[in-house]
């Protein structure tokens, strides 16, 4: 007589009720992964032996193994919280320096600006240059964000502007010969104005006035007004001219080189008073959305490219894993891209706590990129994965575990009376 399949049976229930215990208890553990208890056959039996005649002895847990089914996703509406809507894992590092993945796209930032897990372990991504959003390494590394000082200022290399000018328009000198008399247009008729910044962050505001010449097609540009007042008057002087074609489309004055398209370059002095005594900039003023049609004057469209320091003011997560960042300047910006990890055989992962798995020789090594690679699944912004437990298959199974642990118990409890029926013989 032998107690050793029922003692097996119950070690194997046992065990299950443990895998589903910490499934249940797992319910609501953002990122987590169910585990299901997977048992095989134990047999014991001499070497060429063929009679057919082994019982066998018994059953063993042969793995325990992870099921990497795709969670729902919730909206939670927190900016660091992401979630991965495919087969990848976001790439870590442990406070060790252990390379690490995991499911759980609840982020934070420390008080030095890392982006991190809850248990402290950094969070991966690209480096990117924040003036093109295209990657400046090949290498995942720590994400930080600018949380300790603010952003240097920005000195403005262009001003980039769409209007039209209206063909309409007579020439601006007026005629007071012709009848009826053709008064002179002022020149704040055709103005705009827009600050620009120099490299310590202090702006300026630069006008712009538009006035039709006597040459077909032509306006010249000023960046200032006349001053009758002055001793003696100063007249202001044009600093360049757009021309425009029959179709009302721009033809001049064409760029100076590298630069491509239609500009001008404004000479700019920093705002007086000037302490520090900054030397006078260029800015290309960029006219390639200029046109020339008979409506009236209007700007569709004024923008330049400098800014003052600015405080970090919020991070946005877009569908590509691009980490956005905003700025009390009104700078917006990207500041780095999250990594993503593929894994060859996700079974072989060993999970290490806190919602992460490292890497094991089974697994395979990781396969890196970005949600915008490839099979790396896509993310969700302002949202988490949930566990993908079936709390009604686990209580189930629950059930079914007591009933198979209750039956091993009963067959230990049959060996037991055999056993000592024989005991007993007399």
């Amino acid at each position: 007589m032998g107690f050793q399949q029922g003692l097996s049976g119950l070690n194997a229930a046992s065990k299950s009720l443990d895998v589903i215990g910490h499934n249940v208890a797992n319910a609501n553990t953002v990122g987590f992964k169910s585990g299901r208890a997977e048992f095989a056959e134990m047999v014991a039996s001499a070497i060429g032996s063929a009679d057919g005649l082994n019982a066998g002895i018994g059953v063993d847990v042969a793995a325990v193994s992870q099921q990497f089914g795709q969670g729902s996703l919730t909206i939670t509406g927190n900016n660091l919280d992401v979630a991965i809507n495919g087969a990848g894992f976001f790439t870590l590092t442990l406070p060790d320096g252990t390379p690490a993945y995991t499911r759980s796209g609840n982020f934070k930032l420390d008080k030095d600006g890392n982006m991190i897990t809850n248990d402290a372990a950094r969070v991966m991504g690209y480096p990117v240059d924040p003036a093109t959003g295209l990657r400046t390494g090949a290498e995942p590394v720590g994400m930080v964000f600018p949380t300790s000082a603010p952003i240097p200022a920005k000195q403005t290399g262009t001003i980039t502007a769409a209007f039209n000018l209206d063909a309409r328009a007579p020439d601006a000198a007026g005629n007071p010969a012709a009848q009826p008399p053709v008064p002179a247009t002022p020149r704040t008729t055709y103005g705009t104005s827009i600050n620009v910044y120099d490299s310590q962050g202090v702006a300026k505001p630069v006008n712009l006035y538009f006035q039709k010449t006597a040459t077909a097609n032509t306006w010249a540009v000023y960046d200032r007004l006349d001053d009758p007042g002055a001793t003696p008057p100063v007249q202001a002087m044009p600093i360049g001219q757009i021309t425009f074609d029959n179709d009302g489309k721009i033809t001049g004055p064409a760029a100076p080189a590298p630069a491509t398209g239609f500009a001008l370059p404004l000479t700019i002095d920093p705002t007086p008073p000037n302490p520090n005594g900054l030397p006078a900039y260029t800015v290309q003023l960029k006219l390639d959305g200029v046109t020339q049609f008979g409506t009236r004057f209007a700007v569709s469209s004024l923008s330049q490219d400098g800014y003052t320091v600015g405080e970090l003011a919020g991070i946005d997560i877009e569908s590509n894993g691009m980490l956005m960042t905003r700025y009390s300047n009104g700078v917006t910006r990207s500041e780095g891209q999250l990594a993503l990890s593929r894994i060859r055989n996700a079974q072989g992962l060993a999970a290490v706590g806190s919602n992460n798995w490292v890497a094991t020789h089974a697994s395979g090594p990781a396969v890196v990129g970005t949600a915008s690679d490839g099979n790396f699944g896509a993310l969700r912004s302002g949202a988490l994965e949930d566990s993908n437990v079936d709390l009604t298959a686990e209580l189930v199974n629950m059930m079914t575990a007591q009933r198979t642990y209750q039956a091993n118990a009963q067959t230990v409890k049959t060996q037991d009376q055999v056993m000592s029926t024989l005991v007993n013989l007399r």
